[in-house]
C-alpha cells in the first residue's frame, strides 16, 4: 500500500505534467489548479484518504454508483467526486483520465470577470490659433 506522500508524488507529477498548473494548499490539503481554479484536490475527509475531481455533472451519477467514489463535501454540488485511495487498488492509468478530464472542465471555464473600472479623464481643450 503507497503511503500518503507517495500517492501525492504520484499524483503531482499526472498534474504538473499539464498545462498552465499550479499547485498550492488549500485547508491544509495539497490542491492543484488552472487559471487560479482547482481541479484537483488530495485530502483526507473522514478519516479517508480521497482524490478529489471535478468531472460533467450529468455524469455524476455514475461515478456515484461506484463504491470506490463519494460525492465531494462542499463542492459536490457543482459536480465533484471523490476516488477513496483504499477502496481499491489504484488504477492510475484511470488517475490520470480522471485529473486530465478535470483540468479540461475546469480550464474551459471562463475565469470570473473583473470589475469594469472607469477612470475620468481629463481632456484639455485647446483653442487652435490660426495665425
Amino acid at each position: 500500500m503507497l503511503s500518503e506522500g507517495q500517492i501525492l508524488e504520484r499524483l503531482r507529477t499526472i498534474c504538473i505534467g499539464l498545462y498552465d498548473v499550479a499547485e498550492g494548499t488549500t485547508f491544509g490539503h495539497p490542491t492543484f489548479r488552472v487559471n487560479g481554479k482547482m481541479f484537483c484536490v488530495l485530502e483526507e475527509y473522514k478519516g479517508e484518504l480521497g482524490i478529489c475531481v471535478k468531472v460533467e455533472k450529468e455524469l455524476q451519477g455514475i461515478f456515484l454508483n461506484d463504491s470506490r467514489f463519494f460525492r465531494t463535501p462542499y463542492i459536490g454540488k457543482h459536480g465533484w467526486v471523490t476516488l477513496k485511495v483504499y477502496a481499491a487498488r489504484l488504477s492510475w492509468a484511470e488517475v490520470t483520465d480522471l485529473v486530465h478530464g478535470s483540468h479540461r472542465l475546469v480550464a474551459a471555464t471562463d475565469p470570473k470577470p473583473k470589475k469594469q473600472t472607469t477612470r475620468k479623464r481629463n481632456f484639455s481643450t485647446r483653442k487652435k490659433t490660426i495665425g
